[in-house]
């Protein structure tokens, strides 16, 4: 098989593998070598200032020893099987990056042989580009469960951020799922890592080489084992307090095997979900929302049709609408449609003159949706109560107008203006 085949094989396995988006690193080639990693973020498809930039994302192996359920690379799968060798890989991503085709690495594998052999091969790949080479541009390692702390600690000083997939939030389902596998093995390399990284930032470390820059990130197949998004978030509240972990992942069940363990989809993969959960995710790091907050055992999933924070206001009526002139910027943030600029942006601009719905506009604050859970000088005082069941059915995406098909006479969804 030559190396255009594999490259085709181990690309295309490496798909479903999305804890790649953003970097976070800063790091710059040494003098003579070549590349660097921009601390804006390197980026799959697009970076944080809106350049459009790749990595070469692919796998070692995909000659997996493991059956789990939901992987397509899976042993007892019927399927072309590849392997690089450590020099084709360090080959190709010298060679793309000076095509300008890339701008860093991601580098994953299935578990070959053994998970300290497979680990000892991604980081020949990572040690020889950066010593050798001099390679000073983004690299992201996948951190294989069941390997050495000796190699997960080389792997560290080599790769600008690493990530060990959760993949199944439950350890009952990931052993119904993939028996080979446990959350007890998959915690073991990310708490060894995060150890890792702490002490790296400590003071007597300070002069030290550099441990994981980007940090950790993981991902969780949403979809595939009937959990719910309180187990989700639950789990990723704790790796953001406990591993620090950079980001969290949500991936859509997608059916790629055929096995009765799995549920069968008789409609598109939960992508509309796996969207929820992002925006919940998005409420936990920058909006100071609890994970107990977005979901709990009342409402254990998230509302598919409104997003999390306008499904959180609607359930407690009891605190709004707020006033803009006096609220803290922490109720600010809670606000539907007030982001976290616009809440900044309100908390200084009060201080020298009365917000109004004008400046609210020109703050970025969407009214739409704001309009219902505020009040300022000019709202009447009967209109200074929340009443969640008038305001939800505004707050609900409008049905796009139905159209015959000329052909069948069935109804058809026009797309959206604009």
């Amino acid at each position: 098989m030559d190396i255009r085949e594999k490259l085709n094989i181990l690309s295309a396995a490496a798909k479903y593998d999305v804890s790649c988006s953003s970097s976070g690193s800063k790091r710059q080639a040494p003098k003579g070598g070549l590349g660097s990693a921009c601390s804006a973020g390197i980026c799959h498809t697009w970076s944080s200032d809106g350049r459009c930039i790749s990595l070469l994302k692919v796998l070692m192996s995909n000659a997996c020893k493991y059956d789990c359920a939901y992987c397509i690379n899976r042993r007892s799968n019927d399927i072309p099987r590849a392997t690089f060798t450590p020099k084709e890989l360090i080959n190709l991503t010298l060679e793309f990056y000076r095509r300008n085709y890339i701008e860093g690495l991601f580098l994953s594998s299935a578990v070959v042989g053994s998970p300290d052999r497979t680990m000892e091969m991604l980081i020949q790949v990572a040690k020889e580009l950066r010593t050798v080479h001099k390679f000073g541009g983004y690299i992201h390692l996948k951190a294989i469960p069941g390997a050495s702390r000796e190699l997960l600690y080389q792997a560290g000083l080599y790769a600008d951020r690493s990530s060990v997939n959760i993949e199944i939030p439950t350890d009952r389902a990931l052993q119904y799922l993939a028996p080979e596998k446990n959350h007890a093995s998959i915690m073991t390399p990310m708490n060894f890592l995060a150890e890792k990284k702490l002490e790296y930032k400590s003071e007597r470390c300070r002069y030290s080489p550099k441990f994981l820059p980007a940090g950790q990130s993981t991902q969780m197949i949403v979809g595939a084992a009937g959990e719910s998004d309180l187990q989700i978030l639950t789990l990723s509240n704790g790796f953001y307090k406990q591993q620090q972990m950079k980001r969290v992942y949500f991936s859509g069940y997608v059916p790629v095997n055929a096995d009765k363990r799995l549920p069968a989809l008789t409609t598109k993969p939960p992508l509309l979900r796996e969207h929820r959960l992002y925006q919940a995710d998005w409420l936990m790091r920058f909006y100071k929302f609890g994970y107990d907050e977005v979901v709990d055992q009342a409402h254990p999933n998230l509302d598919l049709e409104l997003d999390p924070k306008a499904a959180w206001a609607l359930r407690h009526p009891e605190f709004f609408p707020i006033d803009i002139q006096t609220a803290d910027y922490e109720m600010l943030l809670r606000v539907p449609g007030i982001g976290v600029k616009s809440a900044q942006l309100i908390a200084s601009g009060r201080r020298f003159s009365k917000i109004r719905l004008e400046h609210l506009k020109k703050m970025g604050v969407v009214l739409k949706r704001a309009q219902y859970f505020i009040y300022h000088p000019d709202t009447p005082a009967c209109l200074r109560r929340l009443y969640p069941e008038m305001v939800r059915p505004l707050l609900l995406p409008k049905p796009q107008p139905l159209q015959l098909d000329l052909f069948s006479n069935q109804p058809l969804a026009l797309p959206a203006a604009g």
